[in-house]
Formats: C-alpha cells, structure tokens, sequence
C-alpha cells in the first residue's frame, strides 16, 4: 500500500494548489449559454465532454432527470490528465511551478487541442495535445488519449499518456485522475479495512494544505445527506487527497465552489513512458455505488 512521505506530501501540494489557488485568479469559465458538451448516453448516465477543451469529462448525469454532478469551473476543473514533473522556471500566478501537461488547458484560459475524436453509440475516443497548466505551452510530447464507454449505470474510461520528452527527476505524486463535484455533495466516503468512513474534507484555507487519506476499497464517493451522489473507482490505487473550496460560494455545475478528491500514485516521468489505467463513475445512491464497485472488483 502506498504511504503519503514529507517528499510525496511536497509534490502533493503542488497539484493541490493548481487549484487551490484559483481563488485568487480570473480564468475563463466557458459560461456560454450554448451547451459545451458532447455526450455519450445509454438511456440509463449520461458523460459528456468539452471537445474544445481536451474532449476533458465535465458532465455525469442520470439519463432520466440530467443533474450534472460535475463541476466544470475553468480549464482545471475537469475529470482528466494531469502530470507533473521537475521545476523548469514557469511562474503560475506569481509562483514558481513545474512541468505540467494538462488535458483540458492553462490556468489562463487557454484550451488544449483535440486531435482526433471519434464518437459512436457505444463509445467515445479522443486524442489530445496538452498545455502546460502554468505557461500554456503546447506538450507534443506528451500525447494524451481517452476512451469512454457505457455499462449500465458504470461509465468505464481508459487514459493513457505516451510520453516522449527528456526524463525528469521528480518521483511526483500523480491524479488517477482528479475528480471535481458540486459543492452540494458534502460528504467523502470509502472503505479502510473493511470499515465504511464518512469523511468531511478540509475547506480550502489560506494556507492551501491538502488533505491525504488513505483507504482499501479502492473506491471513492461524494454523497449529499440522503446518500445519494457519485463514485470513483481506480482499482489498485489506495492514496487520495480530497478538499472542499467554498469560493463566492455559487455551486452546480459552474460554480466556483466544489468538493474535490483524487486518486493518488507516484510516478516519474521518463523517455518513452507509457502511462495506460482504467478508472469507473458511477451515480447512484451509496448503497448502489458499493455494489457496483464491488461488483467490478470481482471480475477478473
């Protein structure tokens, strides 16, 4: 099982902060009132993506009543890829920041390029050129793709980051992916050895720490007072950091306020590294998402 060190805590912090921070930073919202998003839908969820922003998944909704359960504030505020590697000099509102290669854009508001994008009823493809989340370079050479397909209620997703630039140093902490939800889910719940947790995650303070969790169900979910909410699940990965921003305090879908967690794994970023996982997302109530994870779990 992995174990958040002061070294891994360091890096941590560093994509906590690529958020945290947008407190204090304008960025384009996209709040246009034509709709963003290219959906995949199988009567059952609903996932959309933003095709001008890294096709990067904005939207999950039950096909039924489309409450997006997603939060899609800015560039960074997205379900996607998102690497770091060594310190190189770029400077993100004022702060020293490092390599990294975001699926849906800059912090400026600048958008990553979609290079390909294939949709059909039963699944979604893109591929994608990055930009560095504090220059807004464009990263050639770290090609991201996606695939999406549905399963009943479960959306399965596959990313992969094929990686040719020169080997950095940094043994990083890296989102499997970053998840960002409406600020009316509260509540953080996973399973640590055998036990479920209800956890209340730190409001983003002005000292912009993370929170580290560790769990053993491989499972995360956010839910409201009544259970019902939406679920994680990047089997084999049992470190996350999680936090809430209240911001201007709006929520939904664009608001500034979200509840935030994401897997956790460390990696370094060499030549020639090929970055290849599946993660799932669920909505449901607790009880439901339990069981359909687990059900996952249980098939080879």
């Amino acid at each position: 099982m992995l174990r958040l060190t002061d070294v891994s805590k360091y890096y941590m912090n560093r994509f906590f902060i690529t958020i945290a921070t947008l407190i204090a930073v304008t960025c384009n919202s996209h709040a246009a009132a034509k709709d963003p998003f290219t959906y995949l839908d199988n009567g059952t969820i609903r996932i959309g993506v933003d095709k001008a922003r890294g096709a990067a998944i904005g939207y999950l909704a039950l096909s039924k009543d489309k409450r997006n359960l997603l939060n899609h504030h800015d560039e960074g505020r997205f379900i996607q890829q998102s690497y770091y590697g060594d310190r190189d000099g770029s400077m993100w509102a004022k702060k020293p920041w490092s390599y990294n290669p975001v699926q849906g854009g800059s912090y400026k508001g600048e958008d990553a390029k979609t290079l390909d994008f294939k949709l059909t009823e039963k699944e979604l493809f893109a591929k994608i050129e990055p930009l560095h989340w504090a220059s807004a370079k464009t990263c050639p050479e770290a090609i991201m793709q996606e695939w999406i397909t549905l399963d009943g209620a479960v959306a399965k997703i596959r990313m992969r980051l094929d990686y040719t630039g020169p080997s950095q140093k940094a043994n990083a902490h890296q989102e499997m992916p970053a998840m960002f939800v409406d600020f009316a889910l509260p509540h953080l719940m996973f399973e640590r050895d055998g036990k479920l947790v209800k956890h209340a995650p730190h409001l983003l303070g002005k000292d912009l720490k993370p929170e580290g969790i560790t769990y053993t169900g491989n499972w995360l979910a956010y839910v409201d007072d009544t259970n019902f909410g939406i679920g994680i699940y990047t089997p084999g990965t049992q470190d996350a950091v999680t936090y809430r921003h209240r911001g201007n305090g709006s929520t939904g879908p664009n608001g500034s306020a979200c509840s935030y967690v994401a897997p956790v794994r460390r990696l370094t970023l060499t030549q020639g590294l090929v970055v290849d996982y599946n993660f799932y997302l669920t909505i449901g109530t607790l009880d439901e998402i339990r069981a359909r994870f687990e059900k996952l779990r249980k098939t080879p």
